[in-house]
C-alpha cells in the first residue's frame, strides 16, 4: 500500500499528510489532534468502520449526492481531508510513523549530514511531546528489523513508501511508556498470549482503582479476576501465602473454606471408592469396596459431577458421605472376620494414641512439680493404672499358651 504523496519543493507539503503538516525544513509539522490521538484509534476501528461501509455499498446515493461527488466544484480541503481519511483506514498508525521516519534524525547521524531533524525538534514543530515521537520511531525501527519497510537511512523527507496493513501496527506499536519496563513487558507478552492488544492489558494495569470498582460492581468481572488470581498462585508462593493469612483473619472466610475443605474432603473419599475400588474403614483398615458399595458411589459421584460451577455441594457430598458410611457398617456387620478386624484394629488404633500420650508426660522438671501438682492428677494416674491392670489381666487370660 502506497500513500501517496507530492514530491516538489520541500515547501510543498506532501498529499498524505494530515492537514497542518509540512517537510521538516519549513517549521510545519503534523500536530495530533487533542481531544483524539493517534493512540486512541486501533486498527479494530478502522476494520469496523470498513466494514460498515461494506455493509452499505449497495445502498445508492441520491440523486444531489452523487451530482455533488462528481463535481469539480468539491473544495480543496474536503478533498484532502478524505484522502488522509481513506490513507489512514488503510494504513492505520503506518502512515503517522512514515512522517517520523522521514523526518526524524536517527542515531548515528549528526546534524549537518542529513536534512532530517532531531526527536525532540521534530516534537517541539508537532506540538507533541519527544516521547511521544519516539513510540512511533521504535514501531518503525522494529517493523524495519523484520523486513516490513525500510531503515530511516534509505528514507527522505517527502518520501513515499509501501506500507504494511494496519491489521499489524499494534503489533510494534506501543502507546504507554510503562511497556518498556520488565513489569510491562511482562504485561504485554501476558495481553499477547491471551489474544488482546498489549495497551488494554496496559491500561488496566496503570489504572488498579478502576480494576477494583469493576470488580466491586460487576460479577463477571470479579469472576474473571478470580480465575486470573487462582493461576497466578500456581505460580507465586508469596501471593499464596498473603492470601492464606487474609482468609486466617476473616472469619467468613475462615468458615466457607473449612465447609468447602470437608466437601472436597467428602467428595475425594466417594471418588477414591469409585477409581481404586477400596474404601477406609472407622478403624482406618482398607478393604475392597463390595460392588454395591462402587455402583452407589458411581451414583452419587455422577449426580456432584453435573452439578453446575457455582452450585453448592456440600449438601451432595454429606448425603453421599454419609450413604457410604452406611454401606460400609453394613458390610463389617455382616462379615464376622472383617468384624474382628475392625475391632483389633481399633482397640490398637486406641491404645497407639494412649500410649503417645502418656510417653508425652514427662517429669523433667522435678523441683517444680509441686508448683504444678493438683489433688486430682494422682486421682486420674490412679484410676488409668487400674485400667490398665485391668487390661493386662484380660489380655493375660486370652494369651496364647495361658
Amino acid at each position: 500500500m502506497t500513500v501517496v504523496t507530492a514530491q516538489t519543493e520541500p515547501a510543498v507539503p506532501p498529499v498524505d499528510q494530515v492537514p497542518g503538516q509540512a517537510a521538516a525544513e519549513t517549521g510545519e509539522f503534523w500536530v495530533e489532534p487533542a481531544t483524539t490521538s493517534v493512540d486512541e484509534v486501533t486498527p479494530d476501528d478502522a476494520r469496523g468502520e470498513v466494514a460498515q461501509d461494506e455493509a452499505h455499498a449497495d445502498v445508492t446515493p441520491d440523486e444531489d449526492t452523487a451530482d455533488e461527488v462528481a463535481s469539480e466544484d468539491v473544495p480543496a480541503e474536503v478533498a484532502q481531508d478524505a484522502q488522509d481519511f481513506g490513507a489512514y483506514v488503510r494504513a492505520g498508525g503506518w502512515a503517522f510513523a512514515l512522517k517520523v521516519a522521514r523526518s526524524v534524525r536517527p542515531g548515528g547521524e549528526a546534524p549537518g549530514e542529513t536534512r532530517k531533524v532531531s526527536a525532540k525538534g521534530f516534537a517541539e514543530l508537532a506540538g507533541c511531546s519527544p516521547e511521544r515521537v519516539m513510540r512511533y520511531y521504535k514501531a518503525w525501527d522494529k517493523a524495519a528489523d523484520d523486513g516490513l519497510v525500510p531503515y530511516f537511512e534509505a528514507l527522505a523527507p517527502g518520501q513515499d513508501v509501501e506500507l504494511p496493513d494496519s491489521d499489524v501496527w499494534h503489533s510494534y506499536y506501543v502507546s504507554r511508556n510503562s511497556a518498556s519496563s520488565d513489569r510491562g513487558t511482562a504485561i504485554a507478552a501476558a495481553a499477547e498470549a491471551e489474544g488482546i492488544r498489549p495497551t488494554k492489558a496496559l491500561e488496566v494495569a496503570e489504572n488498579p482503582t478502576a480494576l477494583r470498582a469493576a470488580i466491586l460492581a460487576d460479577p463477571s468481572t470479579a469472576k474473571a479476576a478470580r480465575a486470573a488470581l487462582l493461576d497466578r498462585l500456581q505460580e507465586d508462593p508469596a501471593l499464596q501465602t498473603e492470601m492464606a493469612r487474609d482468609i486466617a483473619r476473616t472469619d467468613d472466610l475462615k468458615k466457607a473454606v473449612a465447609s468447602e475443605t470437608q466437601a472436597a474432603s467428602r467428595i475425594g473419599y466417594v471418588r477414591q471408592i469409585v477409581e481404586n475400588g477400596q474404601v477406609k474403614t472407622p478403624a482406618g483398615q482398607t478393604i475392597d469396596a463390595p460392588a454395591e458399595l462402587r455402583a452407589e458411589a458411581e451414583r452419587h459421584l455422577s449426580l456432584i459431577d453435573e452439578l453446575d460451577e457455582n452450585e453448592d455441594t456440600s449438601e451432595w457430598a454429606s448425603e453421599a458421605f454419609d450413604s457410604m458410611k452406611d454401606i460400609v457398617a453394613q458390610t463389617i456387620q455382616a462379615d464376622p472376620e472383617l468384624r474382628l478386624q475392625e475391632r483389633r484394629t481399633k482397640f490398637y488404633s486406641s491404645l497407639q494414641k494412649a500410649t503417645k500420650v502418656f510417653e508425652e508426660l514427662t517429669f523433667d522438671d522435678v523441683d517444680d512439680l509441686d508448683t504444678i501438682y493438683e489433688d486430682d492428677m494422682l486421682q486420674r494416674l490412679e484410676e488409668l493404672q487400674e485400667a490398665i491392670t485391668t487390661c493386662i489381666t484380660t489380655l493375660r487370660k486370652v494369651a496364647p499358651g495361658k
